[in-house]
């Protein structure tokens, strides 16, 4: 949500914010371990007088599909300029800023950082370094910079495709969701899965239900809890956007005979059979889009959405057969589907967002 994969750590802003406020001291001693052990970053290939692009991650890429897609969308405007990039992975807080220096200090094109944990680093950076590019993917500074641009999403148009298709496959006809916090924001994740839902059969009865607590982005026992109050009530169609918590709505479903939806990337393989799709945010659409932007001087925020390609559904996406997802068992609602973000895409529908002043 912003993502799932790592809004885990926006419980820990608290601490982050505690760590930026060590100052400059930090900096340096991060900056100094970088220059004597790298292991973090590794590079691409490189063109003679090509581009320089790096990126920044928040975590460990490893297997997490939304920061793998990000490494493609580096590696692809790098090959588009001939030019060079290199990926340095963080793993806390300290190598964030860590990474960020590093990254300030090899003076690249553009440097690219993925969620919102980057966010008053780069305000920092920006100020110091009014020459150097940076763009932030899946959040933007608070104070607008001339060298910062933002790749956002419309994550509201996925969000209402999905809840046409529980809608649509829906027995009980009802249909619910378990979102992280009552904000609007987080309601994007929710109120537009409801109203997908009552566009494809209007008598559908719909309920959100808030993880809230204590960490709402890292508590799975709290969200399971959630989705099983809306399922002892009949619901067999459940959205999931409770972040790490996730998983405790699957289990939940599974237990339940019901269907779940995941969101960011396909998170069908965590539960086979009870996962019908996911709001898949496209990150290598907005970095190698974005990096666009930067080079050609149109700083500022972008907002991708179905139009761009920046949102789907991994239903609507190649590879839909293999994606263990349950709507690649029902092409007749994929059809109804690809003809409703048609629809969208032309402007031709309107879906409110939650989210709008």
């Amino acid at each position: 949500m912003s993502s799932a994969r790592t809004r885990i750590r926006r419980s820990r802003r608290t601490l982050q914010l505690a760590a930026l406020a060590t100052g400059t001291a930090l900096l340096a001693t991060a900056c100094n371990a970088a220059a004597k052990k790298d292991d973090n970053a590794s590079d691409g290939a490189s063109g003679a007088g090509g581009k320089s692009f790096t990126l920044v991650t928040p975590d460990a890429v490893g297997q997490n599909e939304f920061l793998k897609a990000a490494v493609t969308g580096v590696q692809a405007a790098a090959k588009a300029h001939d030019g060079s990039q290199k990926v340095y992975e963080s793993t806390d807080t300290a190598s964030q800023q860590q990474n960020v220096q590093a990254a300030v200090d090899a003076k690249p094109d553009v440097i690219v950082l993925v969620g919102f944990e980057f966010a008053d680093l780069v305000a920092q950076q920006a100020e110091a370094h009014p020459k150097q590019q940076f763009l932030i993917v899946d959040a933007c500074t608070e104070k607008t910079y001339q060298n910062v641009s933002c790749a956002v999403f419309r994550e509201h148009e996925g969000v209402f495709l999905a809840g046409a298709e529980a809608g649509l496959l829906s027995e009980s006809g009802k249909v619910g969701a378990v979102d992280v916090l009552d904000t609007p924001q987080f309601r994007r994740f929710s109120d537009p899965f409801a109203a997908g839902a009552k566009h494809v059969a209007a008598k559908t009865e719909t309920s959100t239900r808030f993880v809230g607590g204590q960490s709402p982005f890292d508590d799975s026992a709290r969200a399971k809890e959630q989705a099983n109050s809306l399922l002892a009530k009949g619901y067999d169609q459940i959205m999931a956007a409770a972040a790490a918590g996730n998983y405790g709505v699957f289990e939940a479903a599974k237990a339940k005979g019901a269907f779940a939806y995941g969101v960011d990337v396909n998170q069908c393989p965590a539960a086979p059979g009870t996962v019908v799709d996911n709001v898949v945010k496209r990150t290598d659409v907005a970095v190698e889009k974005g990096i666009e932007q930067v080079l050609d001087g149109k700083a500022g925020t972008v907002s991708y959405g179905l139009k761009e390609g920046g949102i789907s559904l991994t239903g609507l996406e190649d590879g839909v057969a293999s994606s263990k997802c349950v709507i690649a068992e029902h092409e007749d609602v994929l059809k109804k589907v690809e003809a409703l973000r048609d629809q969208i895409v032309s402007g031709e529908l309107k879906v409110d967002d939650p989210a709008a002043a």
